[in-house]
């Protein structure tokens, strides 16, 4: 294996988290928007209480959340905002992130616990990334 400087390494690790974050925003993403069109899995989002097809206006939420996990992807994927503002927007994703893990642990929902490790998981990346790329 080449040397690398601690620069490079860093580097490396970055892009590395940055595309784990991505595609884990992607499946949570991927997930609200299954629930927004109607798929039945009521029963793994929203604390478990609508299992099949989500009431109407869990879908919406379930709408607006998509649109809430796609600007978590854009910011994780431009490094471009100050320094500032990308560390700030980026510790209150984590501890939105942190938020949802406990929430998801605390669910009645069984299968919506699954949630906790992603989100866990998440909460950390985005604290890790708040430096800029």
């Amino acid at each position: 294996m080449a040397w690398m400087s601690p620069a490079q390494h860093r580097s490396k690790q970055r892009t590395v988290e940055t595309r784990i974050a991505l595609a884990l925003l992607g499946g949570v993403g991927a997930f609200q928007l299954a629930l927004a069109a109607g798929v039945p899995w009521g029963a793994a989002a929203w604390g478990g209480g609508s299992p099949g097809v989500l009431p109407a206006r869990l879908r919406l939420a379930s709408s607006a959340s998509v649109l809430v996990y796609a600007g978590l992807a854009a910011l994780v994927a431009n490094p471009r905002p100050s320094s500032t503002a990308r560390r700030r927007l980026m510790t209150g994703a984590s501890l939105f992130m942190v938020l949802g893990t406990v929430g998801n642990l605390a669910t009645r929902s069984a299968v919506e616990r699954v949630w906790a490790p992603v989100a866990a998981a998440l909460a950390v990346l985005f604290w890790r990334l708040r430096r800029t790329t």
